[in-house]
């Protein structure tokens, strides 16, 4: 069990890496391209564009890992103390800072995000935007300068260490017994962790100093996996010779390595296929001088040819290292199908076990398994998504965050955004129905529940009895809880001018929902919360997408667009006994709401919490006054 949690922290710990790398790959893509065609030595040398180079290695790149990094710790205002922190380091070191942007990238992220916790709610209202701004800039602005003074210099001597000790594999011919970590680390998910960790930093450095490095094609080389795939192709049995063809293209033109990993799974004795076959290309690297310019991301042959330098010996070289590695591949994985006495095998059942080492489930190898439309396995992230993800998702994701933490599911965070803004790393994504295609378009590989009422919605207690039954203990172990800056809170807050008596009007009567509409947007115009537009926009809004919510409530708000129109968070409650039409359902609390800067979301998570219940929601519509239902919104 302690060696299974030391992995998966392995694996998390190398997804994080990966997460800082990965969505900034175009970056590096068109630094490589700009280093292969127009530097000196490139494919047409152009002394004036050639000048892009060095900045691009030595400032953008590491400012946008480091922006990246501190953002996955706490969303925009991490990503921007991480960018400071980063230009401390990048001015401090002779050297690109790859290493140290992944290093103090994250570090910001989360001293700022202490600092948010430690004043949360100690802000007097209007004074937000004021301490936010400063903060940043006085915890970055100190951070940048320790970081330039120590930080810098220390983590340039530390890959001066790192590289002395690639250049001694290299000069003794023992680079290609890394393959025997790298190849196995690839089926065991521990990849990231070394490759983006250490590997791609070192090898990028390289690369901006000599024009290439042997080390970003290490792991990126397809050989390996293309020739087991290529023997279950020729000499397998059942279903994995059938979908072999399939995920031989997939993983060869369009990089996807983990495709291969069912394969192996399977026979275990292929890992030695893979070993070999890795540790022949390398050779051929070493003995041929190849080596690429830039991070090929996917692992491509297409993302190789792109990274690799405008020298023909290079693109000999290259190619004859994916060349061998895939022959010695096939070899071994040939002869060991050919012992096999199984005569059928099941990749659904390698594909299922593949998932469960990963930790979770794979967008890409679950096409081969016939069960890839269930809830993943080890869910960390649940995402409520609605057109402005201010209103009816934060209600939504309020009423399932207080039950995911009745449930003891303490690891797995519960946000709203809009659809928009959805995160990559969304496991489930919970949207309203008519909003579930942009969402599923948005994010593909999500798993999509569709509701239609989010305050009672009966998906919430299905998903928490297969949430319950399908979490690990080990993962329940090692997972620490995550919050993001837009989590909303279990317990109501005072109103602190959000929610005012003065603005609750009791026993209204409407011919219509855009009736309620517009004179909730009114009320919020004269208290002073949003621009006289934001009323058009609550009409938009309901056009798009019903606000009514369900239980007899109604949250009318902007769209996205009009965020720019509001002023300050702010409610209004408008109590309707008899009811309002909203596309055929009764409305009789109508909250108008207008959101800035997530401000509004404790009150509304509390709205939430009240209104999950239908004997809450009579109480409401009784009251007969201001202070009365005011009360019962922060009492419950």
């Amino acid at each position: 069990m302690a060696q299974s949690t030391i992995k998966v922290k392995v694996q998390k710990f190398g997804n994080f890496l990966s997460s800082m790398i990965m969505p900034n790959i175009g970056a590096f893509i068109a630094w490589g391209l700009i280093t292969a065609f127009f530097i000196t030595d490139g494919i047409t040398p152009n002394e004036h564009i050639a000048q892009l180079v060095d900045p691009m290695v030595k400032y953008l790149l590491p400012l946008l890992i480091g922006y990246t990094g501190g953002k996955l710790v706490h969303d925009q205002r991490g990503g921007v103390v991480g960018a400071i922190v980063t230009m401390g380091v990048i001015v401090g070191a002779d050297t690109p800072m790859f290493l140290g942007a992944m290093l103090m990238g994250p570090l910001g992220g989360y001293l700022i995000k202490k600092f948010d916790e430690l004043i949360d709610g100690k802000i007097k209202s209007g004074f937000e935007m004021l301490v936010n701004n400063f903060s940043a800039g006085i915890i970055g602005g100190l951070l940048a300068i320790g970081a330039y003074l120590a930080v810098g210099p220390a983590v340039q001597a530390f890959t001066s260490v790192l590289t002395t000790g690639v250049d001694w594999l290299v000069s003794n011919n023992l680079l290609p017994l890394t393959s025997i970590l790298i190849e196995p680390g690839k089926i065991l998910f521990l990849n990231n962790a070394i490759n983006h960790g250490i590997i791609s930093p070192i090898g990028l450095e390289q690369a901006s100093e000599t024009g290439k490095s042997i080390l970003l094609l290490l792991e990126a080389n397809p050989g390996p996996g293309l020739g087991v795939l290529l023997a279950f192709t020729l000499m397998g049995k059942g279903s994995a010779k059938q979908s072999a063809p399939g995920a031989a293209i997939i993983h060869f033109i369009g990089g996807i390595h983990e495709i291969y990993f069912p394969y192996v799974l399977m026979r275990p004795l292929l890992i030695v296929a893979v070993i070999l076959g890795g540790m022949s290309g390398v050779f051929t690297l070493s003995i041929l001088g190849g080596g690429l310019t830039g991070v090929a991301s996917p692992g491509s042959i297409l993302a190789i040819a792109a990274m690799t330098p405008g020298d023909l010996s290079v693109y000999i070289a290259n190619f004859a290292a994916i060349l061998v590695a895939t022959i010695v591949s096939f070899a071994v994985a040939a002869i060991v199908l050919k012992s096999s006495k199984q005569s059928d095998e099941n990749i659904e059942e390698a594909t299922a076990k593949m998932q469960e080492m990963k930790g979770k489930k794979s967008s890409v190898a679950g096409n081969l398994s016939a069960n890839s439309g269930t809830v993943p396995e080890n869910v960390e992230k649940i995402v409520f998504a609605c057109d402005a993800g201010m209103g009816s998702s934060a209600m939504g994701a309020s009423l399932l965050k207080k039950k995911v933490k009745e449930a003891g599911l303490n690891d797995i965070s519960v946000t709203n955004t809009a659809i928009s803004n959805l995160p990559s790393d969304a496991q489930i994504v919970i949207t309203q129905e008519e909003l579930t295609p942009r969402a599923k378009g948005k994010l593909p590989n999500a798993y999509h529940i569709s509701v239609d009422n989010f305050l009672s919605s009966p998906e919430y207690d299905k998903l928490i009895d297969t949430l319950q039954n399908g979490v690990s203990e080990e993962l329940n172990e090692m997972v620490e809880e995550t919050e993001a800056e837009t989590d909303v809170t279990e317990e109501p807050k005072e109103d602190d001018g959000l929610l005012l008596e003065e603005n609750i009007f009791l026993n209204q009567e409407f011919a219509s929902k855009e009736e309620a509409i517009r004179f909730a947007g009114e009320v919020l115009v004269k208290a002073g919360y949003v621009e006289e537009s934001y009323i058009d926009a609550m009409v938009e809004r309901d056009n798009m997408t019903s606000t009514y919510m369900g239980n007899h409530v109604a949250i009318p708000h902007g769209t996205e667009q009009a965020k720019k129109a509001v002023l300050r968070s702010g409610f209004t409650v408008l109590q309707v006994p008899n009811g309002v039409d909203f596309d055929g359902q009764t409305a009789k609390l109508i909250f108008g709401i207008a959101g800035k800067d997530g401000t509004h979301l404790d009150i509304l998570s509390g709205i939430a919490v009240v209104c999950s219940e239908e004997e809450n929601v009579e109480q409401m519509v009784q009251a007969k006054s201001a202070k009365e239902l005011l009360e019962l919104i922060n009492s419950k």
